[in-house]
């Protein structure tokens, strides 16, 4: 009965379209909130229907009743979300990387709209993900994301039990990675911040009557940025290597 209203090429784009909508609802450029919704749906039935041919021969046939067509539109929506959770979460590495660089450098209060979280958050972290996106579909890397969706079928076959223990621990693995990852790209704020502190309680011991902290304010702001300038370069390349080391176990290239 379902096959008289549920075609064999209409079942195969729609299998493709949940899984890879789903991922792209959580990618970088694509997924964010100040894309137009219009415009994400458009995108993701393009790519649905450019990579639906490729892998069709990896779907399985058209299911007899409504209850199994429905557990594999469950699986690939899971499938989905969680490859696109990925990229999320690696995103988040700039937010912790941000935030540390604001305290470092005073402006922990100088918070902004980001427009990839859609809420305020730190003005450097803004600018780090923004550059970091931008970056992304200038340099290619926004390729590593279709392939990883494109072999996902490959790895996770449509119509099987998604291996939701190995999801589980894979995804508890790139929360560490991007907290460390985080921590690394503010290192040299850490650094440079406890020596700074540590040279104001100095003079704040040996010149008592002195505001040291207050008149090494602007001091701060301005070493906080001009640390910023000189390591902008490392800190891009060592995310971008990082973000697509990310993707790498789920591509086949």
């Amino acid at each position: 009965m379902l096959q008289e209203f549920l075609p064999a090429t209409l079942f195969a784009l729609v299998l493709v379209f949940v899984r890879t909508g789903a991922a792209m609802m959580q990618l970088p450029g694509i997924g964010d909130s100040y894309v137009m919704a219009r415009v994400r749906l458009i995108f993701a039935l393009a790519t649905t229907v450019a990579i639906a041919p490729v892998v069709e021969p990896r779907l399985p046939g058209e299911p007899e009743s409504v209850s199994v067509l429905f557990l594999l539109l469950v699986g690939e929506l899971f499938i989905g979300l969680f490859l696109g959770s990925v990229a999320k979460v690696m995103m988040a590495a700039l937010s912790v990387a941000g935030t540390i660089m604001s305290h470092m450098a005073h402006l922990a209060n100088a918070h902004v709209q980001s427009p990839l979280a859609d809420q305020q958050a730190s003005i450097i972290g803004s600018f780090l993900s923004v550059t970091a996106t931008v970056l992304m579909f200038a340099t290619g890397m926004h390729e590593i994301l279709f392939a990883a969706i494109l072999d996902s079928y490959a790895l996770f076959p449509p119509g099987g039990i998604p291996p939701v223990g190995d999801f589980s621990q894979q995804m508890a693995r790139t929360v560490s990675q991007s907290f460390i990852l985080g921590a690394q790209l503010g290192a040299p704020f850490l650094a440079v911040g406890l020596l700074v502190y540590l040279l104001m309680g100095l003079l704040g011991r040996l010149m008592p009557q002195v505001q040291i902290f207050l008149v090494a304010l602007p001091l701060q702001i301005l070493g906080g940025l001009g640390i910023l300038l000189l390591a902008f370069p490392a800190i891009m390349s060592w995310f971008l290597t990082n973000f697509e080391q990310a993707f790498r176990p789920f591509t086949q290239t």
